[in-house]
């Protein structure tokens, strides 16, 4: 058996190894995690971290979940991968039957790949190509202003033109960007530069999108519901949405939820597409799909999309795949992880997380040092007042993520707005370790 040398980690990763979304010149030696253990991360001295951020939004279970460890393993003394086009097998075949149960009624396939932003690549996809074969080509896309769907080429179209796609802008096709509904002010993140929601942005979004929508020529409108992640967890509400879901329906645009962040159960539903009554007509998954353990993407679709593929003519054929497409190994996680969220046990968490959360953000709505605190089911978003105003390059990330680091908790601030989404085995000593060290920092802000 090989053995491999273990020692200076941290100082041979910087020789060789690229981190992204990392600013490279001031990168700092990366802390060497041996371990996961629940809702704990521990490096190669033995310290213990609490894992407030999910190890960036995808671990439901806890680290090292031994049921899905389990599973897994079982699955890899059987099938660790078989090519998906002319053959199948019983991992994805139940994964899918299991998904679709819980899905919007309206869904009626589903279309494997290997994250988040490939589940929107596929969706934008099928959304176009549905457009072409039904001999209705449509090309105007709609999103949100301050979104954020991913980091390839048509995930990044449909997001806002920021610092994070700049090199690249001459390469993305246009989308047609609308407000988000929010309700008071809020701020973005995501944009150029400071930009704040007036209280009537959901007139002015409802306008926007109609007049879009008069116009024809749109193909589909793409959106994160009720929660813009990576935007800075900026927050708007179901009814808003309803509306917005209501007219796409009435002018026949195709509807794309993005709940590769706010799918099951982080919003406190199992979808955040499960507060609004009409439901859109893809959906794209990812991140917790599999409880942190392997990479997987899926995108659903309703029934008038794939119907629309079918047919003699070859040329209407879904010319799309990936390698690893349904990996026996990542379904396996994914039914392991699936049988643990369906317990009562793991609904009963997820509340009891929003209910401190739902707490925690009454707490700090009034603190001095906080422009505005906002939570949906176990995410918690406080955004923090600083002179350079709301960025994602803002430095106030980096300190507050070093002072909780020195507290044993690991958090990866969105610029200025700290926010929480752990495990949903976080108990509840643990959660007020992450309240006392929000007090702690709110304390010190001005030393930081």
């Amino acid at each position: 058996m090989s053995t491999h040398n273990l020692s200076n980690i941290p100082e041979r990763d910087r020789q060789v190894t690229w981190h992204p979304f990392t600013h490279q010149s001031e990168a700092k030696y990366p802390l060497n995690i041996v371990k996961g253990d629940g809702v704990y991360l521990i490096d190669e001295n033995g310290n213990k971290y609490i894992d407030a951020f999910s190890s960036w939004w995808v671990n439901l279970h806890g680290h090292a979940n031994p049921y899905i460890a389990g599973k897994i393993y079982e699955q890899a003394k059987t099938l660790e991968q078989v090519a998906f086009s002319d053959f199948t097998h019983a991992q994805a075949v139940i994964l899918a039957e299991r998904l679709l149960s819980h899905l919007p009624k309206n869904q009626s396939k589903i279309f494997y790949s290997d994250n988040g932003s490939t589940s929107v690549e596929v969706a934008l996809k099928m959304a176009i190509q549905y457009q072409h074969n039904i001999g209705q080509p449509k090309r105007k896309i709609i999103a949100f202003e301050n979104g954020y769907h991913g980091d390839t080429f048509g995930s990044m179209s449909v997001a806002e033109r920021n610092v994070f796609n700049t090199p690249f802008a001459p390469f993305l096709f246009d989308v047609e960007l609308i407000p988000v509904p929010v309700s008071g002010q809020t701020s973005s993140l995501r944009g150029s530069a400071k930009q704040s929601y007036p209280t009537d942005s959901t007139e002015k979004c409802l306008s926007k999108l109609e007049t879009l929508l008069k116009t024809g020529g749109v193909c589909a409108f793409i959106f994160e519901p009720l929660v813009q992640g990576a935007g800075g967890m900026v927050m708007y509400e179901p009814e808003p949405l309803e509306k917005i879901l209501q007219l796409c329906k009435k002018y026949n645009c195709i509807t794309i939820a993005d709940e590769v962040m706010t799918g099951f159960g982080r919003t406190g539903k199992f979808w955040a597409t499960n507060y609004v009554e009409t439901k859109p007509d893809i959906m794209c998954l990812s991140k917790g799909i599999t409880g942190g353990f392997m990479p997987l993407g899926v995108t659903s679709c309703a029934k008038f999309i794939y119907d629309a593929f079918l047919s003699d003519d070859k040329t209407k054929t879904f010319y799309h795949g990936h390698s690893y497409t349904a990996n026996p190994l990542a379904c396996a996680a994914a039914n392991a992880s699936l049988d643990l969220l369906e317990k009562q046990e793991m609904h009963d968490k997820v509340q009891a997380i929003s209910t401190f959360f739902e707490r925690m953000k009454r707490k700090y709505e009034n603190h001095p040092a906080i422009a505005d605190s906002r939570n949906r089911g176990t995410i918690l978003a406080l955004e923090l007042k600083t002179p350079e105003g709301t960025s994602y390059l803002n430095q106030l990330g980096k300190k507050m993520a070093a002072f909780f680091l020195q507290r044993g908790i690991i958090v990866r601030p969105l610029g200025n707005v700290l926010y929480f989404i752990p495990p949903y085995c976080i108990n509840q000593s643990q959660l007020e370790e992450l309240e006392n060290c929000t007090d702690e920092l709110l304390a010190n802000i001005n030393n930081l």
